[in-house]
C-alpha cells in the first residue's frame, strides 16, 4: 500500500484539476456571464460579483472559511484535507480562467444546459476522490454522514435553493432563479449517475476475512458511510472461528473502501462481487405492495 499511496495522489490531484477546470468552465462561461446563481458558495460568489465586482474565487473562497471550521470540528482536519484543496483548485481555476474564457451570452436554456452538465461532471470527479468543492457541496457531504439515505445530490438541492432565491432582488428577475433551478437541478442528475450510476439498486459486496476487523469495520462505518454485516464463519483447514464482514457499496465507492482494508490489513483476504437489485437504505427503496 505505501508503494501505491503516490500514485492515489497523483490520481487525486489529476481529478480534482480537471474537475477544478470544468467546474470553472461551467462558471465563467455559461452561468456567471448569464446572471444565474447556481446555489452554493460559489452561487453567493456570483451574486457578491454582480453587486460589487469582487472576483469570484476569491469570494468562494472567503465563504468556505466558516464551512471548513464545522468541518475540521465535524469530522477532523484529516478528513477536511481533500476538501482543502479541491476548494484551492477549483477557486484558483475560476479566476485564472475568468479573463481566458469567452463568455457565452446567448440563449440561456442553453447556458443553463451546458452550465449544469459541466458543474455536474466536474463536481462528480472531486466527490469521487473524496473532495468536495465546499459550500452546500461540503455541507452536504457532512449531513450526508447523518442521512445516509438521501443521495449527495438531493441534499445540494435542498441546501442550494436559499441562495436561488436571493437571486431574484440581486438580477432584478423572475428568470434567472428558474435558470438556476435548472442548472442545479441537471447538475444534481449528473452527479448522481457518475457516482452512484444509473440505477441505484447496483452495485458491489465485498466479503472481508482478516484478523484486524474491528479496525476494518470501524473505518468502513465511518469513512465510507456503509453498513457492515459480520457473519460467523469457521475454515475448513485451520478449524478457527473467525467473523466474514459483509459491505455492500455503490460502485464509486468500492476503490475507498479496498484502499481502507488494505490499509487496516495488508494480508487481508477480500472477495469483491458483483451486485444487482440492492434495495434498502442508501440503495434503492423497497417497493411497498399497494
Amino acid at each position: 500500500m505505501k508503494r501505491q499511496a503516490p500514485a492515489q495522489t497523483v490520481l487525486d490531484g489529476l481529478l480534482f484539476a480537471v474537475g477544478s477546470l470544468l467546474f470553472a468552465v461551467s462558471v465563467n462561461v455559461f452561468t456567471a456571464p448569464n446572471n444565474i446563481a447556481p446555489g452554493g458558495a460559489t452561487g453567493v460568489a456570483v451574486l457578491v460579483n454582480a453587486l460589487t465586482g469582487l472576483p469570484i474565487g476569491l469570494t468562494n473562497l472567503a465563504v468556505n472559511v466558516p464551512l471548513f471550521v464545522w468541518g475540521v470540528r465535524a469530522a477532523g482536519a484529516r478528513a477536511m484535507a481533500k476538501s482543502a484543496a479541491a476548494v484551492a483548485l477549483s477557486s484558483l481555476a475560476i479566476d485564472l480562467t475568468a479573463s481566458l474564457l469567452p463568455p457565452y451570452r446567448g440563449d440561456p436554456m442553453l447556458a443553463s444546459v451546458f452550465g449544469g452538465v459541466l458543474a455536474g461532471s466536474g463536481l462528480a470527479l472531486i466527490f469521487m476522490r473524496g473532495g468536495t468543492t465546499g459550500g452546500t457541496d461540503l455541507a452536504a457531504s457532512l449531513l450526508a454522514r447523518r442521512l445516509r439515505h438521501i443521495s449527495l445530490g438531493r441534499l445540494i438541492l435542498c441546501i442550494d435553493l436559499p441562495v436561488v432565491l436571493c437571486s431574484i432582488p440581486v438580477f432584478g428577475s423572475i428568470e434567472s432563479p428558474m435558470y438556476a433551478l435548472i442548472v442545479i437541478f441537471l447538475t444534481t442528475k449528473v452527479i448522481d449517475t457518475v457516482l452512484y450510476g444509473t440505477d441505484a439498486g447496483t452495485g458491489k459486496l465485498i466479503f472481508i476475512i482478516s484478523r484486524q476487523g474491528a479496525e476494518i469495520k470501524r473505518k468502513i462505518l465511518f469513512e465510507v458511510s456503509r453498513g457492515v454485516t459480520e457473519l460467523r464463519a469457521r475454515g475448513s483447514y485451520s478449524g478457527r472461528e473467525t467473523d466474514v464482514l459483509l459491505v455492500a457499496v455503490r460502485r464509486p465507492e468500492v476503490y475507498r473502501a479496498l484502499d481502507l482494508i488494505h490499509t487496516a490489513d495488508p494480508e487481508a483476504f477480500v472477495i469483491t462481487a458483483d451486485a444487482g437489485g440492492i434495495t434498502g437504505e442508501g440503495f434503492r427503496p423497497p417497493k411497498r405492495q399497494k
